[in-house]
C-alpha cells in the first residue's frame, strides 16, 4: 500500500493527474516552483492560472520544497516540461527512495541529445531500475479530465509489474487505463502527436477543410508509425491510444496548445509572440525540430515535419509549405511495404 504520492509540477496536466489521484483516495503532494500558487492551492483549493474554475480537492496539497515533494514518496509522477526533465530528475536524486514508482507524463525529446524521457531518466537516476519507469499517455485534455468527463490512457513499462502498479493508482471511473510493454512506442507516439496538431492548426488556420486535415492526420500517423518502428518501437502501438488516439484529440480540439499555436502562425502571427502569448509550453514546436534530426540521423522520409521545420524555423510560408507537400512526386499509398506486396493486388 502506497503512503504518499507526489506530481511534479502544478501545471495544467500535473493538477489534471493529481485531481484523478485524489478522486482515488490518495493524498498527493503537488510540488510547484511559486510560493504564490502554492498558497494558493493550500488556502483556496484552485489553481487559477491552469485550471480554470475547478475547486481542487482538499487531499491535494502543494509544497514549493523539492526534497519536501520527494522524500519518502512512494510513487512520483513526472509532469514536467521536456525541457526541465534532465535537471528535475538530478534534482530529486538525493531524496528519492530507490524503490519509488517512477511515473512520467512528459510527451516530448530532450533538445540537443534527442534522448526520450525515460532515457534521460535513467542517465540522471542510475540507482533506480529502468525497467520499472512508466510512461502514461494517450488522448487526455487536462481541461476535460479534471471535471472527470471520460478519458482512457494507456501507461507503458518494461516491467509488467510496474504498469500495473501505474494502471491500479489511475484507474477509477472516468480514467480507464491499459498497459503496454512498449516504451519506445509509447513515447514516440506521445512526442510525435504534436507536430502533426500545429499542422492541423495550420490548415484550420488557412481555411483548408476537413479533407485536407483528414489527410494531414492519416499520413501524419505514417510518418509517426515509420520514425517509431526505426527507433525500435512495435507498429501496432500507433494504432492504439498513444498514436491514433491521441493524434485525433490533438488535431480536432481547440483545448490543444500545439493546434492553437498552428492556427495563430497560418494567421501570420510571428512564433516568439505566438509562444509568449500562449503562456505554457507548446511541446511540439522543440519536438519539430527534434524530429527532422531524428528523421535525418534514422534516414527516415518525413515530409510533413521538414515542411513544418521549414514554417518554423526557416520563415518558409504556410501556405508555400502546403503547395510543396501536394506536389510531391507521385508514390504508392504503403510505400514502406516490399514491392512485391505492393503489386500483388494487381497481379
Amino acid at each position: 500500500m502506497l503512503k504518499k504520492v507526489s506530481v511534479l509540477v502544478a501545471g495544467s496536466w500535473g493538477t489534471a493527474l493529481a485531481s484523478v489521484l485524489a478522486e482515488n483516495g490518495w493524498h498527493v503532494l503537488l510540488w510547484a516552483r511559486s510560493e504564490e500558487q502554492v498558497q494558493e492551492i493550500n488556502d483556496k483549493h484552485t489553481n487559477h492560472r491552469y485550471v480554470k474554475d475547478v475547486v481542487l480537492s482538499p487531499l491535494i496539497k502543494a509544497t514549493s520544497s523539492l526534497q519536501e515533494a520527494v522524500e519518502d514518496a512512494d510513487a512520483v509522477i513526472m509532469v514536467v516540461p521536456s525541457s526541465g526533465m534532465r535537471d528535475v530528475a538530478s534534482q530529486i536524486r538525493p531524496f528519492l527512495k530507490a524503490d519509488a514508482l517512477l511515473i512520467h507524463a512528459t510527451k516530448g525529446f530532450e533538445a540537443g541529445s534527442l534522448k526520450r524521457m525515460s532515457e534521460v531518466m535513467a542517465e540522471e537516476l542510475p540507482e533506480c531500475d529502468p525497467t520499472r519507469f512508466v510512461v502514461l499517455s494517450g488522448p487526455s485534455h487536462a481541461e476535460e479530465v479534471v471535471l472527470k468527463r471520460p478519458t482512457t490512457v494507456v501507461v507503458a513499462a518494461q516491467d509488467l509489474q510496474a504498469a500495473e502498479a501505474a494502471q491500479d493508482l489511475f484507474i477509477n471511473g472516468y480514467f480507464r487505463v491499459y498497459t503496454n510493454a512498449d516504451v519506445t512506442g509509447v513515447e514516440v507516439a506521445g512526442a510525435l502527436k504534436n507536430i502533426i496538431g500545429l499542422g492541423a492548426g495550420l490548415t484550420d488556420g488557412l481555411n483548408f477543410g476537413d479533407n485536407a486535415k483528414a489527410a494531414l492526420v492519416t499520413r501524419g500517423l505514417a510518418e509517426i508509425a515509420r520514425l517509431g518502428t526505426a527507433m525500435g518501437a512495435n507498429p501496432l502501438t500507433f494504432a492504439g491510444l498513444a498514436g491514433i488516439g491521441d493524434l485525433i484529440a490533438t488535431c480536432t480540439s481547440k483545448h490543444s496548445r500545439n493546434w492553437r499555436a498552428g492556427n495563430q502562425i497560418a494567421q501570420g502571427i510571428p512564433l516568439s509572440q505566438v509562444l509568449n502569448d500562449m503562456g505554457m509550453v507548446v511541446e511540439g514546436v522543440k519536438t519539430t525540430k527534434a524530429a527532422y534530426e531524428l528523421a535525418n540521423r534514422f534516414e527516415v522520409e518525413m515530409p510533413i515535419t521538414r515542411e513544418l521545420h521549414n514554417v518554423l524555423f526557416e520563415d518558409k510560408s504556410p501556405r508555400l509549405a502546403a503547395m510543396d507537400l501536394m506536389g510531391r512526386v507521385r508514390t504508392h499509398e504503403m510505400e514502406e511495404l516490399p514491392s512485391d506486396t505492393l503489386t500483388n493486388g494487381w497481379k
